[in-house]
């Protein structure tokens, strides 16, 4: 559930959008958006905002050193709840450009439930891009960017064959959101950056 932003205008204070992976699936690696905004903060994070049950949570810091934080975050919630996941942080910046380099972007066929991305911590070494794009015998279409990987799942992500395949290349790596919820985290750090 979102909650007001309350930021404190910091100059020094920047905000950052923080992906959990494999969070609240199946009953598995539970963990409240409540207890996650509580955790946040006791670790110095400012006013944290999440949205939907799947780990995604939005806040203002002075860290600069973004995977440095990223592990502090693993480390608190692993220490809160018994469990790490992977957790991905991009800057609203980075995650404009996402949106503006989405090569479905003139597509009007294309559904935003349907189109995932999928973020790294880093880009992904050249023999896992390959062996990704190589990928052939399904109707999804993959394109990698940077630390991205942009999916377009026409026939739904549910019985899709492609993610076993997918998962053994990235070695279970990375965190994949659809679109309309990366429109929706967008708006929600932008009106965080404007009242900082």
């Amino acid at each position: 559930m979102r909650s007001r932003v309350h930021c404190y205008p910091h100059v020094d204070m920047k905000v950052v959008i923080g992906l959990l992976r494999g969070v609240n699936l199946a009953g598995r690696n539970q963990i409240k958006m409540d207890v996650l905004r509580a955790l946040c903060e006791s670790i110095g994070l400012c006013n944290p905002l999440t949205w939907l049950q799947s780990g995604n949570v939005i806040f203002s810091t002075k860290e600069r050193d973004l995977p440095k934080l990223a592990r502090r975050i693993e480390g608190a919630i692993e220490k809160k709840v018994g469990f790490r996941p992977d957790v991905v942080l991009r800057t609203p910046d980075e995650l404009r450009k996402v949106i503006e380099k989405n090569p479905f972007i003139k597509r009007k066929d294309v559904e935003g439930s349907k189109l995932l991305v999928t973020f790294f911590e880093d880009v992904p070494a050249p023999e896992v891009r390959e062996q990704i794009l190589n990928i052939k015998g399904h109707p999804e279409e993959i394109h990698i960017m940077s630390r991205e990987l942009y999916i377009y799942y026409p026939d739904g992500m549910g019985r899709s064959k492609l993610n076993p395949v997918l998962g053994r290349a990235l070695k279970n790596k990375g965190t994949a959101r659809n679109w309309n919820t990366l429109g929706k985290l967008l708006e929600m750090a932008a009106e965080m950056e404007n009242n900082c």
